[in-house]
């Protein structure tokens, strides 16, 4: 992998400081993310000079760099897991994490079914079907996002956004069996599912294949008493024939691919197959004969044929999704194509007339062999379905505003669904509907003040968000929304957030268009006249239904608890107001009659004869609804072989600096601090030994050959395997840092920058090794530039250098019309999480680099460069070294 740099320049500092990474192994994680034990070493130079010298412009960033993928929101986050927290859950495949996260995934704005809206990396993909088969290991970073993120992604603000940041590289095979076995029996059930994933940079591909089957648990074999037994014992047992869980297989088959197209351009394919057989027991005949003297007997019987409802529905989807980066917008289009197939028989009952005239007249006895019969046939259902989707969004930022950026984000989508089915139930009735649906969007953030750009900073961070949209159905009309929210970010742990939504939306497609169907002798209960009365029910479409609007606030508050660490408390007051809502007919009461008078139809007499059941609009209808949410993760107990929770002290090393040490100093077995070299120009000392080893494996071997050895290695990494070993029996000795670095977009090493690796290794100023010396002139002018000014205004202009570079933009000037002295790479270490400098780690930095002496200043909580007496929450718990 190519690291992002502010600059893309080279040099054999970079190369330096990589080998001192590899020779210091506190410095740096190793190739499985654990921290090696700590070993001493060579004493280092002052954290002021090391300062100047790791930001050279090529230094690779090995821990702390902000995550790529993640997703920028003024709104925080409502839930973050890393891998550990992700591991705690137990769930085999994202699908399953979801699942287990339950409601802190779903909206609760109770609006539309509330599924989140996926990303994986920060983009849009075409359906979550790209991603349910994942394990759970190939997660670097889950984060759930308030609704009103949906909002830039082009979709509507009833959807909480779910990103998942994934490994750079991974992959697994997986093949899991599942058996279950009711202690008293009666059924089992068994899955298969095998799974692979691949992920190497940009490029993915994943492969699942399961298979499930479950046998038939019948209400006799859990006991379960009949309300209407037959009259003899010789009869067969109709909870025998019904099933409490039916037999059921199902086949489940998906191929996702995705890959980089150019610079900063992707594409994914997706497809997928699903099938599910399901077998339905529903009782037996029955009967009821009477005898000419009055007696009667309730007969089951026609055990050959019993009732049974089989049904198979088959499913065919694909889906596609491109990113592309067309100069200042960031374009994403996705398309989802989904073909479903559904076919039913139901088995139907016998005609018993002959039967009961035959006891009425005397010649069938109560309890005699009723006989054997024909196959009374059954009745088939059959229905297709399919949706096509496509969905474009642009983003951008169009201006900038003394408060920052301005966001925008437009997006169009065009979807088109039908169903066609038949059921022979209701002869030469066909069900054939469609719709199409053009839908055009625009949503802004405005930035109003900012801390960050010390702009009326002292009110918080205060982001405006409208946004606006027109849907045009082909069988309803024209339907308008538009959202109106205000972010109000007190602190960094501290956010206030009001929304307000207005939407139009239309009835189903069914609720509209079914055919209308008059089913006769329906039993109903009349609550009126207390009776059971045979009616005649119409159900079927109204196309006299309504537009249906809806008008909801939603307050809410996200408060990163300062007392307790990896905690989040959420509060939300949310009030839904509705008028026009379409609805299926209610239950039959007096108060429904009333309101619906010309629905219900009775006789003469009073008694009911018909209802009318098809789907109503209700004037209102109004909800008010607390949400509260705490999500707390961690570590229960101390860590085995520290001290003192997460601090440095103790038997520990870490990649951190000590509470009671220099700031920027290493911290030794022991938890000392290595003494620091006078000076701010001393010289950063690495491992000689190991730098002449890795020469002579650059320098003496046949370069193609040595290529395929280090892809080789790769290769290995990739896949999770050990790597290859050399002809002396030994593995390569190349830092894992090293080899990403060299690595291109296809996983391989890169010529070019194997070339240029190999050339910086072998010269003749390779030849002199092992020690970086920094620059004292250069050092010199970064004092300047943090020593002689206010502290605030270097640091606002330090901010605007981080986000030109991010922009493409040429980097601003200082005061004095000169560009900042300050190495690009310098101002990453600084850039906190949300691409700014962070204010803790600047004061660090200029605390530093302003000292008299250019060493970092003692820690408080023990001497400076002594050990610490007490092990505490080192400055790494909260932000690793970033080296």
């Amino acid at each position: 992998m190519k690291n992002s740099r502010l600059s893309q320049s080279a040099s054999l500092a970079a190369l330096a400081a990589t080998l001192v990474l590899a020779a210091n192994p506190a410095l740096a994680q190793d190739a499985t993310g654990q921290v090696p034990p700590a070993t001493p070493q060579a004493p280092a130079a002052g954290d002021a000079a090391d300062e100047a010298a790791a930001a050279d412009d090529d230094i690779i960033l090995v821990t702390g760099a902000r995550l790529i993928g993640a997703v920028e929101a003024v709104q925080p986050p409502i839930l973050e897991l890393n891998e550990a927290d992700i591991a705690a859950y137990g769930a085999g495949s994202i699908a399953e994490l979801l699942t287990a996260l339950g409601p802190q995934v779903q909206s609760g704005r109770g609006r539309g079914g509330g599924q989140p809206v996926i990303l994986v990396n920060g983009v849009r993909i075409a359906n979550f079907r790209e991603l349910r088969s994942y394990p759970p290991e190939a997660i670097e970073k889950f984060e759930v996002f308030p609704e009103e993120v949906a909002l830039q992604y082009g979709y509507s603000a009833d959807q909480r956004v779910i990103n998942v940041i994934l490994k750079r590289n991974f992959a697994s095979r997986e093949v899991e069996a599942e058996s279950e076995q009711p202690w008293d029996g009666g059924y089992s059930a068994q899955e298969v599912e095998a799974t692979y994933v691949m992920i190497n940079g940009p490029s993915r591909l994943n492969a699942n294949l399961s298979w499930g089957n479950s046998s038939v648990l019948t209400e006799a074999e859990r006991g379960i008493i009949q309300s209407s037994p037959p009259t003899y014992a010789t009869d067969p047992d109709p909870a025998a024939y019904r099933s409490l869980v039916s037999d059921s297989s199902s086949l489940e088959g998906t191929l996702n691919w995705s890959t980089r197209i150019g610079t900063g351009n992707s594409l994914s394919l997706s497809a997928s197959y699903e099938r599910d057989d399901n077998l339905r027991l529903q009782g037996l005949d029955s009967v009821l004969l009477v005898a000419p003297g009055g007696a009667s007997a309730l007969r089951t019987f026609n055990v050959a044929d019993p009732l049974t409802v089989d049904g198979r529905t088959q499913s065919y989807a694909t889906g596609a999704a491109i990113n592309l980066g067309l100069g200042d917008w960031q374009v994403t289009g996705t398309a989802d194509l989904t073909l479903g197939r559904s076919y039913s028989t139901t088995q139907r009952r016998l005609d018993t007339l002959s039967l009961v005239n035959a006891a009425a007249a005397g010649t069938l006895a109560l309890d005699a062999d009723l006989g054997t019969f024909a196959d009374a046939g059954a009745d088939e259902a059959r229905s297709r379905t399919y949706t096509a989707d496509t969905q474009v969004t642009a983003r951008t930022n169009p201006l900038r505003l003394p408060a920052g950026d301005v966001s925008l984000t437009l997006d169009t989508e065009a979807r088109w669904n039908g169903i066609r089915s038949t059921d022979t139930r209701n002869p030469g009735v066909l069900t054939d509907l469609s719709r199409q649906r053009v839908a055009g969007g625009a949503n802004v953030a405005i930035p109003l003040t900012s801390r960050d750009e010390e702009f009326l900073g002292a009110i918080g961070d205060l982001t405006l968000n409208l946004s606006g949209g027109v849907d045009e159905l082909s069988d309803f009309g024209t339907l308008y929304d538009w959202t109106a929210g205000l972010t109000w970010g007190l602190t960094d742990k501290l956010t206030l957030n009001a929304t307000y939504v207005n939407r139009d939306t239309a009835p189903t497609l069914s609720q509209l268009g079914n055919p209308e169907l008059a089913t006769l002798n329906v039993p109903v209960f009349d609550l009126v006249r207390n009776e059971t009365a045979l009616v005649t029910v119409i159900t079927g479409g109204n196309p006299a239904l309504l537009t249906q609007n809806q008008s909801d606030w939603k307050l809410g508050l996200q408060w990163e608890l300062p007392f307790i660490d990896n905690a989040r408390f959420t509060f939300d007051y949310i009030n839904n107001s509705s008028t026009n809502v379409a609805s299926g007919f209610p239950a039959l009461t007096p108060a429904i009659e009333a309101a619906f008078a010309d629905r219900i139809t009775r006789d003469a007499s009073g008694r009911l004869v018909q209802i009318d059941q098809r789907p109503v609009n209700f004037a209102r209808q109004a909800q008010d609804r607390l949400q509260f949410g705490l999500n707390m993760s961690g570590q229960i107990g101390s860590a085995s072989g520290g001290q003192g929770g997460a601090g440095t002290g103790g038997a520990r090393a870490t990649s951190g600096p000590a509470a009671g040490g220099p700031a920027g100093g290493f911290v030794g077995a022991a938890g000392e601090a290595a003494p620091a070299a006078p000076g701010a120009g001393a010289a950063f000392q690495g491992n000689p030994e190991r730098f002449a080893q890795l020469r002579a494996t650059f320098c003496g071997a046949d370069q193609e050959a040595l290529r395929a050895r280090l892809n080789a290695v790769l290769r290995a990494q990739a896949d999770g395997e050990a790597p290859p070993v050399g002809e002396d029996g030994q593995p390569i000795t190349i830092p894992p840092q090293m080899l990403q670095r060299m690595a291109g977009d296809d996983g391989l090493i890169d010529e070019t920058e194997w070339a240029a690796t190999r050339n910086r290794l072998c010269s003749a100023e390779g030849a002199q090794g092992g020690a970086f010396r920094a620059d004292p002139d250069r050092f010199a002018q970064i004092r300047v530039t943090f020593c002689s000014a206010d502290p605030e205004t270097v640091r606002a202009q330090l901010n605007a250098a981080i986000r030109a570079a991010a922009a493409g933009e040429a980097p601003p000037v200082g005061v004095d019309g000169q560009l900042l002295a300050v190495p690009p790479a310098m101002l990453q270490r600084m850039a906190g999480e949300d691409g700014v400098i962070d204010e803790a780690e600047f004061a660090r930095v200029r605390g530093t680099i302003c000292t008299a002496d250019g060493q970092a200043p003692a820690g408080a909580g023990g001497p400076p460069g002594g050990k610490q007496t007490q092990g505490g929450p080192g400055d790494h718990a909260q932000r690793p070294l970033r080296t």
